[in-house]
């Protein structure tokens, strides 16, 4: 049997849960510990064989993506393959068919089997450090609760710092506000320069806002900083900018994370930060909604989940692995995702080198095509790269971006996000020609160069527009 025909082939389990009950499931991947829940895997989900190229796999996996559209936007939803898909839906049936015994025995168990697969990934010390929840807007909730709390109890004094990157994402940012601003933080913004074309250029526009935050006695209290920044989209060097935080005293970091598992490495114990959240279904593979959120053990008696249900007081884990009755079986997936991964030589970090030297290559080649330049230099890339755009695109506020990137997918079948370069980040540059407007590109394993190429061709369509538009004006 050709790896095609293994992908398209159902396996079947024989489930024993808790109370005795077995069901028969004709499932593509199971997420269950097999030897700990006594599951018999019949047939493995891909068989190596020459008659099936990668590409053909490929095709499969994702074959429920519309057809016809450049897919370069994957940094915003992530995608799932349909292996991974069916995972979900037996969860999902296995919970409506018997969801008294689904409660107490699967539904547990394949929920701690996702956070060992987790923390196995992150390098955690030990399983009770990772949550799951749905997303990282959530993670942050939790964190920034425990802040505001802390405002309220007098444990924290009004007018101490909250630390964030101006890279901070727009729910994180408006989270912050809500939670610590309001409770009395004085929140300030580190101004960080782009384009950015080396980690030191971060590290040093950071310890200026450390020592602005510290002036006159201050206390700063939470330092939020990005590991892989939406827009623009760069890799932050979090290890020494919480190396700068234990230096100069700052109570706690929290690692907003959301594009980078999947996307970049994560070692949670050579990071050291007090709290980190990634989104799973990203770059991880996993159908949306699921995340996760690392507390390091000091911390677990004062984190609870902000939906508050029959397991509070119980812990973090246990507060998320209940938050009433719902859908969780994204968050019963990510062993299966795990298993996905492992169809290709070298698993997820195979993956992840080569989404970065494609999405690299590819940002390089736009960058030439249009006459500008990549908004990072290539170290700072992850699976994600900033390319500038022609000025003579007009690009002056974040509406015009709006607009760019609705006219790129209604009229040419392109779907990637379009920034806005605000006049507040001129001031940190010095350097070269300045551009008003960057896309970010991403790279997956389904992409291909065609979507690129579609880009190019978009984008240097509508520069000659505006030039012969231009030109009939001066006539």
């Amino acid at each position: 049997m050709s790896i095609c025909e293994m992908s398209e082939k159902w396996l079947t389990y024989s489930v024993s849960t808790a109370d005795g009950l077995v069901l028969s499931e004709d499932i593509r991947n199971h997420s269950l510990d097999g030897e700990k829940r006594g599951l018999k895997r019949v047939s493995p989900i891909i068989a190596e064989d020459d008659h099936c190229s990668e590409l053909d796999f490929i095709r499969r996996e994702f074959g429920h993506h519309e057809q016809g559209i450049s897919r370069i936007n994957n940094g915003s939803f992530g995608t799932c393959p349909a292996s991974v898909l069916n995972s979900q839906a037996m969860w999902a049936r296995l919970f409506l068919q018997q969801p008294d015994s689904f409660y107490f025995g699967p539904l547990q168990e394949g929920l701690l089997h996702s956070r060992k697969t987790v923390a196995e990934l992150i390098n955690a010390a030990h399983v009770d450090e990772v949550s799951l929840v749905d997303n990282a807007t959530t993670a942050a909730a939790i964190v920034l609760q425990q802040v505001a709390w802390a405002f309220m109890e007098n444990s924290f004094q009004k007018g101490d710092v909250i630390l964030m990157l101006h890279y901070a994402f727009g729910a994180v940012r408006k989270a912050i506000q809500a939670y610590a601003g309001r409770a009395g933080a004085c929140i300030i913004e580190v101004e960080l320069p782009f384009p950015v074309r080396s980690k030191e250029e971060i590290i040093q526009y950071f310890r200026a806002a450390v020592d602005r935050g510290k002036r006159d006695g201050g206390k700063i209290r939470l330092a939020v900083i990005d590991h892989v920044s939406s827009m623009p989209s760069v890799i932050v060097p979090v290890k020494e900018l919480i190396g700068v935080c234990r230096d100069e005293g700052v109570d706690q970091v929290f690692v907003d994370g959301a594009h980078a598992i999947g996307n970049v490495d994560i070692d949670i114990q050579d990071i050291g930060a007090d709290f980190y959240t990634s989104n799973l279904y990203k770059w991880f593979f996993c159908p949306p909604s699921v995340a996760f959120l690392y507390c390091r053990r000091m911390f677990h008696p004062i984190m609870h989940h902000p939906v508050v249900s029959h397991e509070f007081g119980n812990g973090l884990p246990a507060e998320s692995a209940w938050v009433g009755t719902r859908d969780y079986s994204a968050q019963l997936c990510v062993p299966s995702a795990l298993e996905f991964t492992k169809n290709f030589e070298g698993g997820i970090n195979a993956i992840r080198q080569k989404n970065h030297e494609k999405v690299v290559a590819m940002g390089e080649m736009l960058a030439k095509a249009w006459g500008t330049e990549l908004g990072t230099s290539p170290e700072l890339c992850s699976s994600m790269a900033m390319v500038a755009l022609p000025n003579c695109l007009e690009v002056s506020s974040d509406q015009d971006a709006l607009n760019l990137r609705s006219r790129l997918r209604k009229e040419f079948t392109v779907e990637v996000p379009i920034y806005y370069r605000t006049p507040k980040t001129y001031l940190h540059s010095n350097r070269g020609p300045s551009f008003n407007a960057y896309t970010r590109i991403s790279h997956q394993i389904y992409n291909t160069l065609d979507d690129y190429l579609n880009l190019k061709s978009a984008i240097l369509q509508i520069v000659a527009e505006a030039s012969k538009a231009k030109n009939d004006v001066c006539s």
